[in-house]
């Protein structure tokens, strides 16, 4: 099945750093006043620079970051060559000023346009004793 919707960007990544910055565009500006009350948000943005068909068609990965790691089929890992260029990252919340959010934690780079936001519930989203291979636990934090 293919769906035929339109992806719409509601914003990009306006700074990188210990603290980046994400401008959201203004007709998003409303939407976020609810942001305030939370402390962590998952950050869904679009792996801009991978957007090729090369990327796009990777089906086998290695994990630079992870010594050791097997290579492994793209959906086993976050590599940011895949068949939609999705990426995911949960940040600190730190501020929101009128579309400018400022957070820390920010795996992306200066010019990545954003797919979506939402609130990092840890209730929903963390998983307690969640198992993982143990290939994942060497290398960077990613």
């Amino acid at each position: 099945m293919v769906y035929e919707g339109r992806l719409r960007f509601i914003g990009v990544v306006e700074s990188k750093g210990e603290l980046s910055t994400i401008k959201i565009f203004s007709e998003y500006e409303k939407k976020l006043s609810s942001l305030n009350n939370f402390f962590h948000l998952i950050i869904l943005y679009w792996f801009h620079l991978q957007d090729n068909e090369k990327e796009r068609s990777t089906l086998q990965v290695v994990l630079r970051r992870h010594t050791g790691a097997p290579q492994v089929n793209v959906f086993a890992s976050r590599n940011p060559s895949r068949p939609n260029p999705i990426g995911f990252c949960v940040v600190e919340l730190i501020s929101v000023e009128y579309c400018i959010l400022t957070v820390r934690g920010l795996d992306t780079f200066e010019g990545s346009p954003i797919v979506d936001i939402k609130p990092y519930v840890p209730k929903s989203d963390a998983v307690p004793n969640a198992t993982i291979p143990e290939w994942v636990n060497t290398g960077i934090k990613t």
